[in-house]
């Protein structure tokens, strides 16, 4: 039996592509998308979509039973960079929403979630290379703490109640198809809209800060394993370490040069850089690929040709 899917935050960068990736699989009408707000024409005209709030755990009840809805992906959330501006309202949106979603598949009114959490649960005191899957896990930003309660309370939810939740801690994530979302690692797709347009970029962090990064069809592709995978494989329940290249502004600068040799790139740090100090620069997740078969396709090279193809 087909499942019926609720994707919420399904208008944010990347639950509008993980929603069209879904119908791909699944078929339009077995795919809700849902948000706050409408998304993109692509998202608003390929399936169906209610308007919902994912801090209010009745119109989601309701919408659940209404659609008769088997897997949820709770992709709402607040980000790294717009959390420290707005730090009650990261906690309220981030929070609330998983716990909603956590009750109600602890009443049996869902069967399965994935929620992603984020590199952002580490913090100054985390191994910075190969950062493992158990580690020291200190987070000094909102985004980053909302996440690490986040991940015990799926692990609390699966021991206790056998709710059958599944993670990945996302690193930063590239796209073409959605602007920036208020993210830290965000420079790397803003970068590819300048040089497009022939415009210098000015970057928010330094040119040496080493970060954990990710083309959007990994990361969707890793989203859509993890919740295809057998019950039994999937070994932690708190959130996998996830994984495919790591690189600084100034190497993706140098990858870009290669296509557009004139593009200019300056720095000006902000606040963001602290943020970016306290994450790892390189992730190990060797257990994702080990028990679910997880495995990235894009390099460098590769994600700066296809941004700047589909950008042009």
């Amino acid at each position: 039996m087909n499942p019926k899917i609720l994707v919420i935050g399904a208008s944010g960068q990347i639950g509008s592509e993980l929603t069209l990736a879904l119908r791909e699989i699944h078929g339009k009408n077995s795919v809700l998308a849902s948000d706050i707000k409408e998304g993109n024409d692509e998202l608003m005209k390929s399936g169906p979509f209610i308007k919902i709030d994912a801090t209010h755990k009745e119109e989601i009840a309701n919408c659940i039973a209404f659609h008769k809805v088997t897997d949820v992906y709770l992709m709402a959330a607040l980000l790294s960079a717009t959390a420290e501006k707005h730090p009650d309202l990261a906690w309220s949106l981030n929070m609330q929403s998983l716990s909603h979603i956590l009750e109600l598949a602890r009443e049996k009114k869902i069967k399965k979630i994935f929620w992603p959490s984020s590199i952002a649960v580490f913090g100054p005191t985390t191994p910075k290379k190969n950062t493992p899957q158990r580690t020291i896990m200190e987070p000094n930003t909102v985004y980053g703490i909302t996440k690490l309660a986040g991940e015990r309370w799926c692990e609390y939810f699966f021991n206790k109640f056998g709710v059958d939740v599944r993670s990945v801690r996302y690193p930063g994530i590239i796209s073409y198809k959605t602007p920036p979302g208020g993210g830290t690692t965000d420079y790397a797709i803003d970068i590819f809209h300048k040089a497009v347009k022939n415009k210098p970029y000015e970057c928010f962090l330094n040119d040496d800060v080493m970060l954990p990064m990710m083309f959007m069809k990994d990361a969707i592709n890793a989203t859509i394993k993890i919740m295809g995978a057998k019950k039994e494989d999937i070994k932690i329940r708190s959130s996998y370490n996830l994984a495919a290249i790591s690189f600084s502004p100034k190497d993706i600068a140098e990858s870009i040069k290669k296509s557009i040799p004139e593009f200019k790139i300056r720095y000006k740090p902000d606040f963001r850089q602290e943020i970016a100090e306290s994450w790892p620069n390189s992730i190990d997740d060797s257990e994702a690929r080990k028990d679910w078969n997880w495995n990235h396709q894009y390099t460098l090279e590769e994600l700066t040709i296809e941004m700047i193809e589909n950008l042009k």
